[in-house]
C-alpha cells in the first residue's frame, strides 16, 4: 500500500510541478516568458521581463505547489518524511520538464526552497541566508542558488536526517548544478548576468 501511495504522489507532484507558474504568469502578458530575456522559465527572468507584480505571482505560486504537494506527502504517508520528498521532488521535475509546456520549464530552485522548508526548515533559513549573503555581496543569482542547495545534503548530514533524505538533498544539488551549466560557464568566462530589478529581459536562474 505504501509503494501505491508513493506512485500517487509521484503523478500528482509531477503533473502539479509541471503548471510552471513562470509560464502561466508570462501568458496573462501576452507573453512566453521562454522567448524573453534569458528564455529561463523562472522567476528572475520574470522580474527582469515583466516585473515585480508578475515575480511576486510566480514566487507565491511555486512556493504554493511545494507547500501543497509536500503536504500531501505528510497526509498520504504519516510519520515519515518519505512521501513528502517523494512528492516534493517530482514537482520539481515536472517544473523543470512540464509535461504541458513540451518539457520545457524553469530551474527549480524558488520550488526546491519550499519544499526543504516543508521537510526542514532549519536548512531551508540557512540556505536561505547563504543564497542571501552570496546575492548581496555579488549580485550573481545563479551563484547564490548554487552554493545555496550545494550546502542542503551536508547539512542534512550535520543534522543527522535518514539517508534517504541526504540522498534526496544530494539529488536536488547535483540536479541544480546540471540546470546551471550555462550560468556556470557564465560565471567562470565573466560574463553572468547580474542582478538587476530593471526590465531589460536578462534574468539567468530559478
Amino acid at each position: 500500500m505504501t509503494t501505491f501511495l508513493h506512485v500517487i504522489l509521484v503523478v500528482i507532484g509531477y503533473l502539479i510541478g509541471s503548471l510552471n507558474s513562470a509560464i502561466l504568469v508570462s501568458g496573462l502578458y501576452k507573453k512566453d516568458i521562454r522567448e524573453e530575456g534569458s528564455k529561463n522559465a523562472g522567476l528572475t527572468n520574470v522580474l527582469r521581463v515583466l516585473g515585480k507584480k508578475a515575480a511576486i505571482l510566480v514566487l507565491v505560486s511555486d512556493m504554493l505547489k511545494g507547500v501543497i504537494t509536500t503536504g500531501l506527502g505528510y497526509l498520504l504517508i504519516k510519520d515519515s518524511l518519505s512521501g513528502a520528498l517523494v512528492a516534493g521532488i517530482f514537482t520539481i521535475i515536472g517544473h523543470i520538464f512540464p509535461i504541458f509546456f513540451s518539457f520545457k520549464g524553469g530551474k527549480g530552485i524558488l520550488l526546491s526552497l519550499a519544499v526543504i522548508l516543508m521537510t526542514d526548515w532549519k536548512i531551508a533559513l540557512i540556505g536561505l541566508a547563504i543564497f542571501i549573503i552570496i546575492v548581496s555581496l555579488t549580485r550573481y543569482v545563479s551563484l547564490g542558488s548554487i552554493i545555496a542547495i550545494f550546502c542542503a545534503p551536508l547539512l542534512a548530514w550535520l543534522f543527522n536526517h535518514t539517508a534517504f533524505f541526504i540522498i534526496s538533498m544530494g539529488f536536488l544539488a547535483a540536479l541544480t548544478i546540471f540546470m546551471h551549466r550555462g550560468n556556470i560557464k557564465r560565471l567562470i568566462n565573466g560574463t553572468e548576468n547580474k542582478l538587476s530589478f530593471k526590465k531589460t529581459g536578462n534574468g539567468e536562474s530559478k
